[in-house]
C-alpha cells in the first residue's frame, strides 16, 4: 500500500483541482483524483481525461465515477490479485469497513505478485518451495525430500497393484510392456486438467463454470483423449500379441483400460483441487502427488483386471489360484 495523493474533498471545482495539480511536486503519482467527505469516506473518482474535458466551473462530484471498487486493507494478497486480474485498473484505492480512504495500491505490484504466485506453482508442486539456487545444501534436503517419500509411497502402492496381478503379467507377458504407456497416458491427461484447475484457481475464475458442467467436460475430454491414443495402442498391442493369438482381445482391454483411466484422471485433476483447498492445504504442492496414486493405481489395476476377466470369461489364460 502507499500513501494517498490527489484526495479532494466534495464540492471541489474542476478549476480548483487543476490549479493544485499544476503546483503540485508529485503529481506524478497520482493517476486518479479521490473524492471524500467530511469524514474521508471515499465518495468517488475523477479519471484524469474527465477532468481536462470539463468546464472549470462543474464540480468534481459531477464528473466523478460514484461507489468505484476499493479494496480493503485486510483483504488477502491472493484475493486482491483475483480481483485485479478481473479488472486491470492501474491503481485500486483501499478504503477500511467504515469505507474511508487509507491508501492505494499499484496494479502493477498485483500483477507482479501474480506472476511469482504462477511461476512458483511448478517448484511447489515437487516440493521446492522457496528454493533458489544459492539455497544451503541441507536446508534444500529438508524442502525436498518429504515429498520425495510421499511419492515413494505411492509407487509401493501402485507396485502392490501390480503385484496382485502378477499370475496374470506372468501368462500375458505383452501386458508388462503396456503398463508404464497407459500410466504415462493417463497421468499427462490428468496433468493437463490439473494444470487449467490450478490456473483457474489462481486467477479466480474456478467458480465461472458450475461444478458439475467442469466434470463432465473433464470426463468428456478423457473419453476422446483416451479413444485417440488408443488407436495407436491398440495397433501396437495387436501386432505385438498377434503370435499369440490373442490380440484383438488385448487390444479391446487396452480401449476401455485407456478410456477408463482418462476418464478418471481428467475428474481427479479437478477434484482433487478442490478437495485440498476446501480442507486448507496447498493445492499446488499437494495435488500432484495424490493425481499420482489416481492415475497409476486406477490405470494399472483397471488394465490388469480387465485382462485377467477377459481371460477367465474366454477360459483360456488364467493367473495360478484364480477362480471365475
Amino acid at each position: 500500500m502507499e500513501p494517498m495523493h490527489g484526495v479532494f474533498e466534495t464540492g471541489t471545482t474542476v478549476g480548483a483541482a487543476i490549479e493544485f495539480l499544476s503546483k503540485g511536486d508529485d503529481v506524478s503519482d497520482i493517476t486518479y483524483l479521490y473524492i471524500v467527505d467530511g469524514a474521508n469516506k471515499l465518495r468517488g473518482l475523477v479519471v484524469m481525461r474527465d477532468l481536462l474535458l470539463a468546464r472549470k466551473d462543474q464540480t468534481l462530484d459531477e464528473i466523478m465515477i460514484r461507489k468505484p471498487f476499493a479494496l480493503a486493507p485486510d483483504m488477502l494478497i491472493s484475493d486482491a490479485v483475483k480481483a485485479a486480474v478481473r479488472r486491470h485498473y492501474p491503481v485500486y484505492p483501499i478504503a477500511d469497513h467504515e469505507g474511508k480512504l487509507v491508501g492505494v495500491v499499484r496494479g502493477w505490484r498485483l500483477a507482479e505478485r501474480q506472476v511469482v504466485e504462477i511461476s512458483a506453482q511448478a517448484g511447489r508442486m515437487l516440493g521446492v518451495t522457496e528454493e533458489q539456487v544459492n539455497t544451503p545444501i541441507w536446508r534444500a534436503f529438508l524442502k525436498r525430500h518429504p515429498w520425495l517419500q510421499l511419492n515413494l509411497l505411492t509407487a509401493f502402492l501402485a507396485g502392490f497393484v501390480v503385484c496382485i496381478f502378477e499370475g496374470t503379467i506372468t501368462q500375458i507377458v505383452a501386458l508388462a510392456a503396456f503398463l508404464p504407456i497407459l500410466a504415462g497416458q493417463s497421468g499427462n491427461t490428468g496433468c493437463q486438467a490439473l494444470a487449467i484447475s490450478l490456473r483457474g484457481l489462481t486467477l479466480g475464475r474456478f467458480d465461472e463454470l458450475p461444478r458439475r458442467q467442469l466434470l463432465i467436460k473433464e470426463a468428456t475430454l478423457g473419453a476422446l483423449n483416451g479413444l485417440g491414443t488408443w488407436l495407436i495402442a491398440a495397433g501396437a498391442m495387436w501386432f505385438y500379441a498377434r503370435s499369440a493369438g490373442n490380440g484383438f482381445t488385448l487390444a479391446i482391454v487396452i480401449l476401455l483400460a485407456m478410456i477408463g483411466a482418462c476418464v478418471s484422471s481428467g475428474i481427479s485433476g479437478v477434484l482433487i483441487p478442490v478437495t485440498l483447498r476446501r480442507f486448507g492445504f496447498d493445492t499446488a504442492t499437494a495435488s500432484s502427488i495424490f493425481l499420482t496414486i489416481v492415475t497409476d493405481i486406477v490405470g494399472m489395476g483397471l488394465m490388469l483386471l480387465l485382462a485377467t476377466s477377459q481371460a477367465a470369461v474366454e477360459g483360456g489364460i488364467l493367473p495360478p489360484g484364480y477362480r471365475a
